[in-house]
């Protein structure tokens, strides 16, 4: 077939109605002819010219032209597509580098391998036009709800059509008692899009705590509106949910807001998670307070928080401590997911048996290093000292509190607890000394004896051994494994040395070593400080 001979608008026709088929701009059509024409052209022509089409986007006409650039000599490699100055005379007026010699050639006869294979090529270049409009149309639309049909089901994971493409519902992102058929309508999340060489890849989710956030937002305006905002949510799909919220209108009540008038708002959203239970709470700053309401329905007597270990401990009655745990965990676990915190809940039994120990332990410890009897003992733990440093260096006032303390007993108690403790010292440092640790970790300011002796042990001998460790390998810390957080034992974490104290040691010795210029450090603290503050920042 000759293109001469064709009706030439028929290749503009054959261009608007794939595009109109595929959605996709006319012109990458004709782009693709073009190209596709090109390569026929080469294989009639030869594979070494530089054959370029044409297609008039009026008349489509199609205009077939050989190109040749002019090279140095010494580069002049393919005779077919290239020529020298000298030779590029002949064609141009002038001829330098890089310029162009255009001449037009005649149409070729397509048989028919070089129609089918001008076809691939069209086929090919529309399918990578119509995946990328689809990855642009829906890139920009995850992390939203989108309502489709199912159209099949594969190893478990559902095919849904979403209009201009197609979604992927996998079996692990489908609420459990769900099944779906054919020609059913789902309303899904859409979780990720991705781009991948066999096209775009939608990925949607039933389970993710965003779908049920995006659900409220469709089903309370004042969400929509950001009168109310939602904080956290945690889900356990298709059983029970848990989702925070708070309101920056006083007027407005934010539970009442998303349960709706005798329910109806959050019936709404339980009706599309198949029944799945929904607490709603109200977010509070305060975390203890809040997970108190996280907790609920269990009662919580009290609430330890420990914010450098991001764990908190819970007391509740008795009789609540299984509601509180809830069915299989269940309850706990979502409060543990809405707050970000670890969870520790007893009863309050088991905590008055917790502090009964701790009260008898430092009893004990006061008995056999200040020389007292049971009694005088416990009267300092009812006090509140837990060690012997605050006995030793406490402001002897605290101690003429106690009942039958005068000035000479609280001075007595002093001076046994500083003896006690200097001998634990020279102990700990003879014991360092023994174990290699260099005069220059033993002199390093921050560093107690006690400390320096825990280092030598672990090999940490001298002050370069010190300035490399980390500061989370002093004081310790927490990792996430595997969902979970695990906890990193630190060197110095028996003497409640903070990640900021380890840090601020580390880069001492660092910087009385020479590792470290102090100006830098001191521009660093300076532009932190800026970051924290940006207000005084600009009213500077």
């Amino acid at each position: 077939m000759a293109i001469t001979s064709a009706n030439q608008l028929e290749l503009l026709q054959t261009a608007e109605a794939v595009a109109r088929e595929k959605m996709i701009d006319p012109g990458l059509v004709v782009e693709a002819m073009e190209e596709s024409l090109a390569r026929a052209a080469k294989s009639r022509y030869g594979s070494e010219m530089d054959i370029r089409v044409s297609i008039d986007r009026k008349t489509g006409r199609a205009t077939f032209t050989r190109v040749r650039t002019v090279v140095e000599d010494e580069e002049l490699e393919n005779y077919q597509a290239e020529m020298t100055v000298e030779t590029a005379k002949q064609y141009l007026d002038d001829p330098k580098v890089g310029d162009t010699f255009v001449e037009e050639v005649p149409p070729v006869e397509m048989g028919r391998i070089a129609a089918q294979s001008a076809k691939q090529v069209i086929l090919q270049k529309v399918r990578e036009a119509e995946r990328d409009r689809q990855y642009e149309e829906f890139k920009d639309r995850a992390g939203t709800i989108i309502n489709g049909i199912v159209k099949r089901e594969e190893y478990g994971n559902v095919i849904v059509d979403i209009g201009r493409g197609e979604g992927i519902l996998r079996r692990n992102e489908k609420i459990g008692r769900e099944s779906y058929r054919n020609g059913d309508r789902i309303r899904c999340y859409i979780k990720d899009v991705r781009r991948e060489t066999r096209g775009p890849q939608i990925f949607l989710s039933r389970t993710a705590p965003e779908f049920m956030a995006e659900l409220f937002k469709m089903e309370v305006p004042e969400i929509y509106d950001g009168i109310i905002e939602i904080k956290a949510v945690a889900r356990d799909p298709g059983s029970r949910a848990k989702i925070a919220v708070i309101s920056y209108d006083g007027s407005i009540d934010p539970v009442g807001a998303c349960v709706g008038m005798r329910g109806s708002r959050v019936q709404a959203v339980v009706n599309e998670l198949q029944g799945e239970k929904i607490d709603i709470i109200p977010w509070n700053e305060d975390m203890p307070t809040f997970l108190v309401n996280a907790l609920q329905p269990a009662e919580v007597s009290k609430v330890v928080l420990d914010e450098d270990a991001e764990r908190i401990e819970v007391v509740v009655p008795d009789e609540q401590l299984s509601l509180a745990i809830g069915r299989r965990g269940q309850n706990v676990r979502l409060a543990s997911q809405l707050t970000g915190l670890d969870i520790d809940i007893m009863t309050e039994e088991e905590e008055s048996a917790r502090r009964q120990k701790e009260f008898e332990e430092r009893t004990q410890l006061f008995m056999d290093t200040l020389d007292l009897d049971e009694f005088f003992a416990q009267l300092l733990v009812a006090e509140g000292f837990t060690n012997l440093e605050e006995v030793a260096y406490v402001e002897i006032d605290e101690l003429l509190v106690i009942d039958g303390v005068d000035e000479a007993t609280a001075a007595e108690l002093q001076t046994r607890a500083r003896e006690h403790l200097e001998a634990e010292a020279q102990k700990a440092l003879d014991n360092a000394r023994a174990l290699g640790a260099d005069d220059s970790l033993i002199e390093f300011e921050g560093l107690t004896p006690q400390m320096v002796e825990v280092l030598a042990k672990d090999g940490v001998k001298t002050l370069e051994d010190f300035a490399t460790c980390a500061d989370w390998e002093l004081a310790g810390g927490w990792t996430t494994e595997g969902g979970e957080r695990v906890k990193d034992d630190g060197l110095l974490e028996p003497f409640d040395m903070s990640l900021e104290e380890a840090q601020h040691l580390v880069m001492t010795a660092r910087v009385l070593l020479g590792w470290v210029d102090p100006t830098e450090l001191e521009e660093e603290a300076d532009e932190a400080d800026g970051a924290e503050d940006p207000e005084t920042a600009e009213s500077a």
